[in-house]
């Protein structure tokens, strides 16, 4: 009977060794996993910016739709303009530069280059851009709006976001729970819809 009790002791005192552990250890493994896909989803949500950005610098506008960002980096182009010569130095001061523009001194170079060979490195996979990354296929909210200032001026904007549900996907969820206590928007995100932030992410 003791041997029996000596046994089970044992085995309680193994259990609660390796219960202790796994409490410690589960936290420090959540945290590792959480910040190598925070990691990746900003990285995503700063290409989507750097699109966005380029988007409105060619249409005037922001898009809220993946189908349309995705297909202008594909096809889109931007115009880059060279200036080639210059003012003779016997001239300065006395010509401008469209005058000096409009007497040939001066040419204007109009050329083509590729939106994504010009913002992403080569092989990028644009077609992926919309995805959340490890969410099984999730993707980001794209929004866009005008938001009114105090001053009456009217602003453009957009916003890109991805809920933590998503990012952490089969991931311990009470783990998940704790990190996002407290935050205004749970989970990351750049750009406002809701307010002038020039594009910031929530997590700069």
């Amino acid at each position: 009977m003791k041997a029996l009790i000596h046994v089970l002791l044992a085995a309680l005192i193994v259990f609660l060794a390796y219960a202790t552990v796994q409490s410690i250890a589960r936290p420090i493994e959540f945290q590792k996993e959480q910040q190598k896909r925070y990691a990746e989803t900003i990285q995503k949500l700063k290409d989507i910016r750097t699109a966005e950005g380029a988007f409105k610098e060619v249409n005037g506008d922001y898009t809220a739709s993946f189908d349309t960002l995705i297909d202008f980096l594909k096809t889109g182009e931007f115009s880059i303009i060279r200036k080639i010569g210059e003012i003779p130095e016997d001239l300065l001061g006395q010509i401008s530069e469209k005058e000096a523009i409009q007497k040939g001194m001066i040419i204007r170079d109009t050329t083509k280059v590729s939106v994504l060979d010009s913002l992403y490195p080569a092989n990028y996979k644009v077609d992926s851009l919309r995805f959340i990354p490890y969410s099984g296929g999730r993707e980001f909210t794209l929004k866009k709006g005008v938001i009114e200032t105090q001053s009456k001026l009217k602003v453009k904007v957009f916003e890109a976001s991805a809920p933590s549900k998503y990012i952490l996907k089969g991931l311990d969820e009470q783990e998940i729970i704790n990190l996002n206590d407290g935050l205004d928007y749970k989970g990351l995100k750049v750009g406002s819809v809701t307010e002038v932030n020039n594009g910031a992410g929530n997590w700069e």
